[in-house]
């Protein structure tokens, strides 16, 4: 039986091209829109079907030679194999699918696409694994649905350079480390200035594991802060140099740069450009007056929270994680922020909280993980904010809340996509819904 053969009419969320086999959807890894493709059919499901190419007949105009040797090996990024333009146009697709069939939000109500100045060398937070096999040191990423590492020798194109700097020093150093085998993550974060390497290892930290790293502290390179971690629960425990990375964030007009830091593991954006497209968006969508009060729910380390608080009367900020409540809290004090509270709770509970105290807020903002807002949703209506800003890493959950909003009177006036992370299927997006109530 011959192999199939078919164009991709587009791309979808988790990044493989769409295309129609006998009538049926078909979803076909590192291809691109505009390929004729001969097809290996790798599964069969009642309404869909994956597939391989066996052969590009055609290539499509849009397509374009990825500049990594690992692409197509490494787990890693889905569309380097895709002109830029595309991959804005079909981020900006999705995007307005999704919301559609989700909440039926229309297609007109989704802004331009916030496209990156920086498509390669962006990302300034990375997490290598470590293996070794038959005494070889592999240092990289998870092949494609597997948990064999796939060794970045050359580091990684959409890396900061000075995080593919520090990588190179930590790969020379650990093939000396006598318990290499213990390693199995690199995680390496680069601010404004300074950068930040945590070790993971299995196994207790004995005074030789120590003693090794403390005495050979100039073969780090760039690295200003160095960290063991042995379990997830526990904190990283620093080996020497720096305990904070800091960034900046603000800057909008003339309005007064913040500086935060966060611990090393915490959270933060991994495209520091972008993070600051997503706060421009944010402050138009909010038009804060001085007299409003804001409540920022999955606030993290104050990343929006404390740039925005000179423009408003309050700042309420919600985080479940200590840590990052702590770092918060240190960045207010810092920054000499005066009218912003931070409180660890989480976010159900903490709307529940302030809603049972009377509490009000004209807006309220918040950037939930994957996983979308869930229960907080209820409290969030009970405190009847005019705006809600809802600051979205996954169109699918962010379409299941909008459309639960719509049922208690808020609907989306704009939803801007943000390309935080080109080369790749992801998709930031900041969204504006109003009360129509009143």
């Amino acid at each position: 039986m011959r192999p199939p053969v078919a164009v991709i009419e587009k791309l979808a969320f988790g990044g493989s091209g769409v295309c129609r086999i006998d009538g049926k959807v078909c979803f076909v890894p590192l291809s691109c829109p505009g390929d004729e493709v001969s097809l290996h059919i790798t599964t069969q499901k009642k309404s869909y079907c994956t597939a391989s190419i066996a052969e590009i007949i055609h290539p499509s105009p849009h397509r374009v030679v990825p500049p990594c040797a690992l692409f197509g090996q490494c787990g890693g990024c889905t569309w380097q194999q895709i002109s830029y333009p595309v991959q804005l146009e079909s981020k900006r697709n999705i995007l307005a699918e999704t919301l559609w069939r989700g909440a039926r939000v229309p297609a007109d109500l989704i802004g331009d696409i916030v496209p990156a100045a920086m498509q390669y060398g962006y990302r300034n937070r990375l997490q290598f694994k470590v293996s070794v096999l038959n005494g070889e040191l592999s240092i990289g990423f998870y092949r494609q649905g597997s948990h064999q590492v796939v060794n970045a020798a050359d580091g990684c194109p959409v890396a900061a350079p000075v995080i593919n700097q520090v990588l190179s020093c930590f790969r020379t150093l650990l093939r000396s480390y006598p318990d290499v085998e213990m390693v199995s993550q690199l995680s390496i974060d680069a601010g404004d200035s300074g950068v930040l390497v945590i070790i993971h290892q299995s196994g207790s930290v004995t005074a030789k594991q120590r003693n090794f790293f403390l005495g050979r502290t100039g073969d780090f390179g760039a690295c200003t802060g160095l960290f063991i971690s042995t379990d997830k629960r526990s904190p990283s425990e620093k080996l020497w140099g720096s305990p904070d990375i800091c960034y900046h964030m603000g800057g909008a007009n003339d309005r007064k740069q913040v500086v935060l830091s966060y611990p090393p593991g915490g959270f933060a954006q991994v495209h520091q450009l972008q993070n600051q497209a997503m706060l421009a968006v944010i402050r138009r969508f909010g038009d804060f007056t001085t007299a409003e009060q804001l409540l920022d729910l999955y606030c993290g380390n104050g990343n929006f929270s404390l740039p925005l608080a000179a423009e408003v009367a309050s700042v309420t900020g919600i985080e479940g994680n200590a840590d990052s409540i702590r770092a918060a809290e240190q960045n207010r004090v810092i920054n000499s922020v005066a009218n912003a509270r931070f409180f660890c709770d989480d976010a159900a509970s903490g709307v529940r909280r302030l809603a049972a105290e009377g509490r009000q807020f004209d807006t309220v903002l918040l950037d939930p993980p994957r996983a979308g807002a869930g229960d907080a949703l209820s409290g969030i209506v009970r405190l009847q904010p005019e705006k809600i800003i809802y600051a979205s890493c996954d169109p699918s959950t962010l379409a299941r809340d909008c459309g639960l909003l719509a049922e208690s009177g808020y609907a989306v006036v704009e939803s801007v996509p943000i390309d935080m992370f080109p080369q790749t299927f992801h998709i930031e997006s900041v969204t504006l819904l109003c009360s129509q109530k009143g």
